[in-house]
């Protein structure tokens, strides 16, 4: 227990270090919100994989490859192909189109692109961003709970509150240039830990024949890329595993990032190591999940001591087993860095809807640039104890629950959103301010429709629940955001159109 808590003790200090450097770049609100648009390639790569991966990676892919096996590697094309296609096809014209309307948020950016005359665009982008980012950074917390509870032994409050306060230190401090450093710092972590774990573990492990022979032995549906018999549900589970990738198109937290980079150049270096980390760590942590399925069952291990809750204990038993208490301390470090890396990323995004946008953009334009930097921290102060509120309440009112739903639930809330949206504005001169207000209204709405309706019906809700609530919340929000534009048609032509459609 003491070197783990000195290895968390290292980690935390290193943040600080980051935060207080950080804090002396910090001038202004482009400062705090994007870097004074000037971070390099490395860090805005880590930074956006860091971010976009979070708990959900370390804690929910391994356990989904623990629970179902080869199928899970679905999850690893869909991410590869997400982030593949958000850095070679969409970063560029974003950063091109941000740029050119000196945006440093989402909701700048639309505002500006479809010449909003009115606070409608702006107040509803800034409303929806708040609420699920806000859910997202109490599933997050959540993570953090659960990841002190099983790997260090304290209790799931605690942790949480360490967590937390750990967080919001460096982030009140250094804004997002300490978020963007420490997203490099801890994505390398993050990197080197899930490719060495399955490496150590496949030369440990004592077994005859291949993975896929021994994943059969002890079920046929583990080693069958398509899952089971069920043509009709394995098809709506893969859909649902690999349009996950449909959340990095769009979304604000990653997107901010293509605002802050120094140039269009800086992008064409980081998208290689974007797509080479997404590949790498995505499949090392879904292998990592398989692996312990075959040890564990070989080793006498019951079904429910590997899948319980979800699988998420699964990185925390392998590293037990596989590594000497000095390794394993470390990776206390690198869980705790998946999860830091979004929340962190997720309050700033928060604090920039309800500061940049709210009160300076619609209720104090002429508002003082030092005064708005205190209000940005104070914000972000608030958010985060009303995300912390929200973690707290969902361990007392249901200590039973599964992570990833929680996670997912956020996540996908924020790309149905936005996503369809920023795809839509970049690459059709057709979609008006109408369709994008209707786009974000109905992927806003979608989401928990699908989620606790659509999955509720008798007969069909199971196929629902497979396919999740991202994809069919996506798919409506763009079907509508066309239907509305084709109904009410842009007015005025868009700024510099023929550069920023190139």
């Amino acid at each position: 227990m003491i070197t783990k808590i000195i290895a968390l003790a290292l980690y935390v200090g290193i943040l600080f270090l980051i935060g207080i450097v950080a804090s002396r770049r910090i001038k202004g609100m482009s400062d705090f919100y994007v870097g004074g648009k000037n971070i390099g390639f490395w860090a805005v790569a880590f930074s956006a994989r860091a971010t976009g991966e979070s708990g959900w990676l370390l804690l929910t892919v391994t356990g989904m490859g623990a629970m179902v096996g080869v199928s899970a590697y679905w999850v690893v094309i869909g991410e590869v192909l997400g982030v593949a296609i958000s850095w070679l096809v969409m970063a560029k014209r974003f950063k091109r189109r941000t740029d050119a309307y000196n945006s440093i948020t989402v909701p700048d950016y639309l505002v500006s692109h479809f010449k909003a005359k009115t606070h409608w665009l702006r107040g509803i982008a800034a409303t929806v961003l708040s609420v699920f980012v806000v859910i997202f950074v109490s599933s997050q917390i959540d993570a953090t709970g659960t990841a002190f509870k099983s790997m260090l032994g304290t209790g799931y409050f605690t942790g949480a509150l360490i967590g937390f306060f750990i967080v919001l230190a460096y982030i009140f401090i250094g804004g997002f240039v300490a978020v963007v450093w420490s997203d490099l710092f801890q994505g390398l972590l993050m990197f080197l830990g899930l490719v060495i774990l399955p490496i150590v573990a496949w030369f440990s492990m004592d077994f005859e024949g291949s993975v896929t022979e021994n994943l059969t032995q002890i079920d046929p549906d583990l080693s069958n890329i398509w899952g089971g018999d069920d043509v009709l549900m394995n098809t709506f589970t893969i859909i649902g595993f690999a349009m996950i990738g449909l959340g990095f198109l769009g979304s604000p937290q990653v997107y901010v990032r293509f605002m802050s980079v120094k140039s269009e150049a800086e992008i064409n270096k980081g998208s290689w190591v974007a797509i080479l980390f997404t590949l790498i760590t995505d499949a090392a942590a879904v292998s990592i999940g398989v692996l312990a399925r075959i040890f564990f069952t070989e080793s006498g291990q019951d079904a429910e001591a590997i899948l319980g809750n979800g699988g998420e204990n699964v990185l925390n038993m392998m590293t037990a087993e596989f590594l000497p208490l000095t390794i394993m301390a470390i990776y206390v470090a690198i869980v705790l860095s998946a999860i830091m890396s979004t929340i962190d990323s997720l309050l700033v995004i928060a604090s920039s809807a309800i500061t940049r946008d709210f009160y300076q953009k619609i209720f104090k334009p002429n508002v003082d640039r030092k005064k708005l930097v205190k209000i940005s921290r104070n914000v972000t102060l608030i958010m985060a104890f009303i995300a912390l509120g929200i973690a707290m309440i969902m361990e007392l009112v249901s200590p039973e629950r599964e992570l990833f739903w929680v996670i997912i639930f956020g996540w996908s809330g924020i790309a149905a959103t936005f996503c369809p949206v920023i795809i839509l504005s970049l690459f059709w001169k057709g979609y008006s301010e109408q369709g994008a207000i209707a786009s974000m209204i109905t992927g806003f709405l979608c989401v928990p429709i699908f989620k606790f309706v659509f999955q509720e019906i008798d007969g069909i809700g199971i196929y629902f629940e497979k396919l999740d609530v991202l994809f069919p919340s996506f798919l409506v929000s763009m079907i509508v955001g066309f239907i509305v534009s084709k109904l009410f048609p842009p007015q005025v032509k868009l700024i510099n159109n023929q550069v920023l459609n190139k």
